[in-house]
């Protein structure tokens, strides 16, 4: 890492520590990146950075607000977020260092919106195909249970950019990278995205992966992790119930651990 590198590093570091709201100076940005030795002699990051200032709550405060979001206000994504937000999702662990992520990234409109279109098509149409089995006393009922569904799905296409999240199929350790290494990128660029104050969803089924792979003319030797909208949400959604740590979590051992229980779920 040169110089010019450095501090382009520390810009983007800055930027993200001002969003976290972590009062901080110049000697400890350069310490959470292990810089501190390296703008003076271009030397690589230190191993072990000085984590004097960095507040632990605020760490966790941005997974605990991390939420599915399905509707996006238009407001534009700067480039340098996108890229920081990326950067961050290529960091996780992987299969023999094989880092064997692509990141496509979607920001035409055009494309949105025909991926939004063919989206739609197949939603309706399997439920167009439901609705004509339902007895006529409940025709109705399904009408608008119908009306309410179609918006929900429409909501992820709102948002100013895309990211489909994929594994290179031929690469080494592909098969592990496609069960680990791709969901876990997911996972860091939906956090590092959540500390921009922007909204994801790990989409699959909401994007169905015959549309994206025929709009974006997606070779077949990449295979789709998922598929998230990045965007200012339109409204963050109520926060969804989440099960106690201590039902989570158990020491040494399962036994006398309580089972797992359901809890009820309506997206709609």
């Amino acid at each position: 890492m040169d110089y010019f590198e450095i501090l382009n590093y520390e810009k983007a570091l800055k930027e993200l520590i001002r969003r976290l709201g972590l009062k901080t100076t110049r000697r400890r940005i350069i310490g959470y990146a292990g810089l501190t030795g390296a703008l003076a002699a271009g030397a690589p990051p230190a191993a072990s950075a000085d984590r004097a200032g960095i507040d632990p709550s605020l760490f966790s405060a941005q997974f605990a607000k991390r939420q599915t979001v399905r509707r996006y206000k238009p407001d534009p994504i700067p480039a340098e977020h996108v890229s920081m937000i990326l950067d961050a999702a290529r960091r996780g662990p992987t299969c023999m260092n094989q880092q064997a992520w692509k990141f496509l990234v979607i920001r035409d409109q055009a494309k949105i919106q025909q991926m939004r279109k063919k989206t739609l098509d197949k939603i309706t149409a399997a439920l167009d195909d439901a609705a004509s089995k339902q007895p006529d006393d409940k025709k109705q009922e399904f009408a608008a249970r119908r009306a309410t569904q179609v918006r929900f799905f429409e909501g992820y296409f709102t948002a100013p950019v895309y990211v489909v999240v994929l594994v290179d199929r031929e690469a080494p350790c592909a098969d592990y990278a496609l069960r680990h290494d791709g969901p876990i990128a997911a996972g860091y660029l939906m956090a590092a995205a959540r500390a921009f104050g922007y909204g994801t969803a790990y989409l699959t089924d909401g994007i169905p992966d015959a549309v994206t792979k025929e709009v974006l003319a997606i070779p077949d030797r990449y295979q789709r992790i998922c598929i998230t909208p990045i965007g200012v949400p339109d409204g963050w959604p109520k926060q969804a119930e989440k099960r106690k740590l201590e039902e989570m979590v158990a020491y040494e051992t399962l036994e006398g651990h309580p089972p797992f229980r359901w809890l009820p779920y309506n997206p709609f």
